[in-house]
């Protein structure tokens, strides 16, 4: 495990401003602002948030001291030497914005977070919503045994997760839900806080209730009671008493009142030491609370249908995004044929009020034929996306062929659907940027040599749930991405990777299909790149006397760390020429002074409460060079031959893509397409080609004279008006930004 030993890789003062002397980090047009505002933490003793090289300093050793043999009663020179010489690699790659980890990585290593806690350091994670026993965990319900199978521990994981950080994956499927047991017991539920509590006005409008007044009225040993402690803990414990109450297995008292105390929850503005950001205060929680309570009182008498289930995970994903200042990131996975699942979204009322919090998808294998029916909800709102648990399971790159149970326990994925995931398992990720790596003279087999072992050693982090301990320790799975791909492949070969389409038919169904031409240097390339991932993965897990990790490749989409480097994301075409870039921020969050100061538009955020949403005007590298690629003149069957392609030859997990389609002309291709890939690509997610397919969505194409007026209204510097209007308010502000990935769904950090 990662605890603090008297032998330590450091970095040296000398060796760092050596790097910074020579070495010239590649700077997107946004990228240092994105940094700072989003990476950089306060350094307490300086009196300031940190400096690029800091955070990388910081950030490498992290990393290499999770190397276990670093833990040992006596540590090998030799090992010491070589892990010193890799961190030092590391910092350069990292420094120069070759590569760098998962923003996740850049915010909590190596930060004091890190060492009481790794389940930070990963991206996502998924869980099976049905009955699970806690185990050995940091959270286990002071009602229940370890080993008691409770309705609550998957809704717990979700909750305490997402309040990590990150995005959390969970299926709905009939296997999972039908295991619920029958909603047996009514509950009414009493919130109660103390008139002492600043938040008291707060949660009395919420539907809290004064305490005193309760008390005088009720008698508290007739019912079911917990005083919840002001940590992200006693919010998840709650809801666990929630849930298990109305469940005669969890709640063999019988009792049919429960009563949770919030008296001693911090008020909203209040500093959320250890991880950043400020509070919300209780009342976003007192309203998950009722709404939750209300789910499973209607279903009393009744199991919990897939609906049910995911509207509890949608309404604990809101109630994140508010209480804790996180973006929220959530994909539900339901059944195929499930059309109630399907449609759920089609009621705009629980739409807008929590529906909105996850992105659905259905599972489905080889033998689903349903397309036409998916495709046209797909035309419709850009949902469900697609799993195929099938290929997940049995294959790793197609280029391999079928290797049967080859990942056989993989049941979800996590919400960008780049990494197909065991029970309880999270993604754990690093990218690459090979058009970068390259102009700074890296050797790429060294790059991703560098980014396959940093993912080795996050799998040996300290992890809070047992169930998520003991996969890891038996997959080990990795996920080496590479971002700027469509830059990347125009540098390297002078053209797209899709170089023409041949006429074929489809063994399976004997329909006439285009089948791509791809150029043969660029699969050359991506199958080299990937056996060294493989190879570097082989070497290190002999070094560490643990299993070879499952799977290795993927390809992630991106976003927010993209822009450090100023590439395009993930494998995607650039969105647009010109766009709005929509990025939330929680309410109050001093920089939406600044902003207003300098002329930006900002709104309430119709999603979420406490947060607002501030336009930003973007104009994409190259925007006016004839030969610009975006996902606004690129069809949508190149998009899904470029994903087949990076899925056969590189990523032996999947490929995160949003296909964007043009509403207008394409929809009708959806159907034959997801035909054509069904036995290639692992996950599918289109949305149309349009920022009006709904409000407030985080990028939006416009013109060019549009964007040349909103430039215009700006005026001024963010980050001098900023400092001008808070010198010394700047400790522990968080950015709650929907754009970590392409489609919007991923964490913050």
């Amino acid at each position: 495990m990662a605890t603090e030993t008297a032998v330590r890789v450091s970095l040296t003062d000398d060796f760092v401003q050596s790097v910074v002397d020579t070495v010239k980090p590649h700077w997107g047009e946004l990228g240092w602002v994105t940094y700072k505002r989003t990476y950089a933490r306060w350094v307490e003793n300086l009196g300031r948030t940190e400096n690029w090289d800091e955070t990388v300093r910081r950030v490498v050793e992290g990393n290499i001291n999770l190397d276990p043999r670093l833990h040992a009663d006596e540590v090998d020179p030799d090992v010491y030497a070589e892990l010193t010489d890799e961190a030092q690699q590391l910092f350069k790659l990292v420094y120069g914005l070759a590569a760098t980890p998962s923003g996740r990585n850049l915010w909590i290593s190596g930060s004091d977070y890190q060492k009481r806690n790794g389940d930070a350091l990963n991206n996502c994670w998924f869980v099976a919503i049905r009955p699970q026993a806690y185990g050995h965990s940091h959270i286990v319900p002071e009602y229940l045994d370890e080993q008691t199978v409770a309705p609550s521990m998957p809704f717990s994981f979700m909750f305490d997760q997402l309040m990590k950080g990150g995005g959390v994956g969970f299926s709905v499927a009939p296997e999972n839900v039908q295991q619920m047991p029958v909603v047996d017991q009514r509950i009414d539920l009493a919130v109660i806080i103390d008139k002492s509590s600043k938040a008291y006005d707060e949660s009395i409008a919420s539907g809290a209730v004064d305490k005193d007044a309760w008390l005088a009225a009720n008698n508290i040993d007739d019912a079911i009671s917990y005083r919840l402690p002001d940590t992200r803990e006693g919010w998840v414990i709650a809801n666990a008493y929630l849930i298990d109450s109305h469940f005669k297995g969890t709640n063999p008292s019988g009792k049919t009142t429960l009563v949770l105390d919030i008296s001693d929850i911090r008020a909203r503005g209040a500093k959320i030491h250890g991880f950043g950001g400020t509070a919300s205060g209780p009342a976003p929680l007192v309203e998950m609370l009722g709404d939750i309570n209300a789910v499973l009182n209607d279903a009393v008498g009744s199991t919990l249908t897939s609906v049910d289930a995911t509207d509890m995970g949608n309404l604990i994903g809101k109630t994140v995004v508010a209480g804790n200042v996180r973006r929220s990131a959530e994909i539900a996975l339901g059944g195929a044929t499930d059309s109630a699942f399907i449609t759920m979204k089609q009621d705009k009322d629980k739409l807008y009020h929590h529906r909105w919090a996850s992105n659905n998808s259905v599972l489905v294998d080889s033998n689903f034929t349903g397309y036409d029916e998916v495709a046209a909800a797909i035309a419709q709102n850009g949902e469900p996306g697609m799993v195929n648990l099938e290929l997940a399971r049995n294959y790793g790159r197609m280029a391999d062929g079928r290797q049967e149970g080859i990942d056989g326990a993989v049941e979800g994925t996590n919400p960008c659907g780049e990494i197909s995931l065991a029970n309880g398992e999270p993604c754990n990720l690093f990218e690459v940027f090979p058009v970068i790596a390259e102009q700074q003279g890296w050797d790429l087999n060294v790059a991703f040599r560098i980014a396959a072992r940093y993912t080795k050693r996050v799998t040996f982090s300290k992890y809070d749930w047992e169930v998520s301990r003991n996969v890891i320790a038996q997959n080990r799975r990795i996920g080496v991405s590479m971002s700027g791909i469509q830059d990347w492949i125009l540098s390297r070969f002078g053209h797209r990777v899709v170089t023409g389409y041949e006429d074929a038919t489809d063994p399976a169904t004997g329909v006439a299909i285009k089948k791509p031409i791809y150029d043969q240097d660029a699969v050359r390339e991506f199958d080299a790149l990937y056996k060294g991932v493989v190879a570097a993965d082989k070497e290190y897990s002999a070094e560490l006397h643990c299993n070879e990790s499952i799977k290795h490749t993927t390809v992630k989409p991106s976003g927010t760390v993209s822009k450090l480097a100023g590439v395009s994301e993930g494998m995607h075409f650039h969105y647009s020429n010109y766009l709005i870039q929509r990025i939330r921020f929680q309410e109050s969050d001093p920089v939406l002074d600044a902003l207003k100061a300098c002329g930006y538009n900002i709104e309430p955020d119709i999603y979420s409460q406490n947060t607002m949403c501030v336009e930003f005007p973007v104009r994409a590298a190259h925007a006016d060079n004839p030969d610009f690629a975006s996902a606004g003149n690129v069809s949508i069957a190149e998009q899904f031959a470029t994903q087949a392609f990076l899925q056969t030859y590189w990523a032996d997990n999947s490929v995160s893509c949003t296909v964007t389609f043009q509403p207008d002309t394409e929809k009708g291709q959806i159907a034959p397409l997801l035909n054509q890939y069904r036995n290639v690509i692992k996950s599918t997610s289109l949305l149309p080609y349009s920022g009006a397919g709904y409000q407030q969505a985080p990028k939006e194409p416009f013109s060019k004279e549009d964007y040349q007026k909103m430039r215009a209204q700006l005026h001024g510097n963010v980050a001098a008006k900023f400092n001008e209007l808070h010198p010394a308010d700047v400790k522990d502000l968080e950015l709650v930004d929907q754009t970590d990935c392409e489609s919007g769904a991923c964490p913050v950090k």
